[in-house]
């Protein structure tokens, strides 16, 4: 399964697949000017397992501006750190957010804590599991602090932290994924590998097998090209929260 996308093309409520390699092409024209332009574009093409798409871009339901600004003292990838404790999720993650991490723990190894102020989702399910899985076994917590805004994949990065606070104000937004032959969740079969994996990836976190199902249920509640937007005691019927 191959498909290429542009960089510039992410909106809202779109979603797309993580990198596997970059392909730059370019073109040349001459206006009627005389004048000769080249237009260089980046492109990635992808190779990736059904599954693997969730992201929304901006908060619809009141996210303050600037929610996700925070100044560090380095960074990894999506990854701020602020200082030798506290780490901040201040982009999306992709198909490198797992070494990106690593990377950030052996630079510092003291972090305990992930804040998550404005977190659009992931473009590569498969890695962001692993990331949480990731998360959960450092013993990492979460927190989402006031205005903060966690959508889409970045959910499942929220319930990886060893103990969870949410501020009263946070939000969060699910919505079922979306493979590369346009399939999402409800098209298989409950016991499908492919949902199995996130039932298995909330067992991990610490949900029960009711929570478990109960939350992944709601999460595909509403389709891909929606969003179902979620207050702290939404998420604390499934989830237990500091």
């Amino acid at each position: 399964m191959r498909r290429m996308f542009a960089l510039v093309c992410l909106a809202a409520a779109a979603i797309a697949t993580p990198a596997a390699a970059r392909e730059v092409s370019t073109r040349t024209w001459t206006d009627a000017d005389g004048v000769q332009w080249t237009e260089t574009t980046t492109v990635e093409v992808v190779d990736e397992a059904p599954g693997a798409e969730r992201f929304v871009a901006d908060g619809g339901s009141g996210q303050r501006a600037g929610a996700g600004h925070r100044a560090g003292i380095a960074s990894f990838g999506p990854f701020t750190v602020l200082d030798r404790r506290r780490a901040a999720l201040v982009a999306e993650t992709d198909s490198y957010s797992p070494a990106d991490f690593e990377a950030m723990l052996r630079a510092f190894p003291g972090i305990r804590m992930l804040e998550m102020p404005d977190c659009p989702g992931t473009v590569d399910d498969t890695a962001n599991l692993r990331l949480g899985r990731m998360i959960r076994a450092r013993g990492i917590a979460t927190d989402v602090p006031p205005g903060g805004s966690v959508r889409s994949g970045a959910v499942d990065l929220f319930l990886a932290g060893k103990t969870r606070h949410a501020a009263p104000d946070a939000e969060f937004a699910v919505h079922s994924w979306l493979d590369d032959q346009g399939k999402q969740a409800k098209d298989y079969a409950p016991t499908d590998p492919v949902n199995a994996a996130y039932l298995d990836y909330y067992r991990d976190m610490g949900l029960t097998p009711t929570e478990a199902r109960g939350f992944y249920a709601m999460t595909n509640s509403v389709p891909y090209s929606q969003v179902l937007w979620l207050h702290r005691a939404d998420v604390a019927r499934y989830a237990a929260l500091d």
